[in-house]
């Protein structure tokens, strides 16, 4: 299992992001830290999903622009 410190370094987002921009968050709750498995975006002090537009109800810790996933070579 990652620790915190390793999870942390892997969430590159300092401060909040750019307005409306969609990111990838991780959280922590008093079972450790976890990253939500749905893009989010920060609008108006508040984390929200993406696809449904719910809050979130969790405790965001870090965040990154999301990855760009590696396909196999041509």
């Amino acid at each position: 299992m990652a620790t915190r410190e390793k999870r942390l370094a892997q969430f590159d987002g300092s401060g909040e992001p750019p307005p409306n921009e969609i990111v990838e968050v991780l959280c922590e709750d008093q079972s450790g830290t976890y990253q939500l498995p749905f893009a989010c975006r920060f609008i108006d002090g508040h984390w929200l999903n993406d696809q449904s537009g719910g809050m979130v109800e969790a405790t965001v810790i870090a965040w990154r622009f999301p990855r760009v996933k590696q396909t196999g070579a041509a």
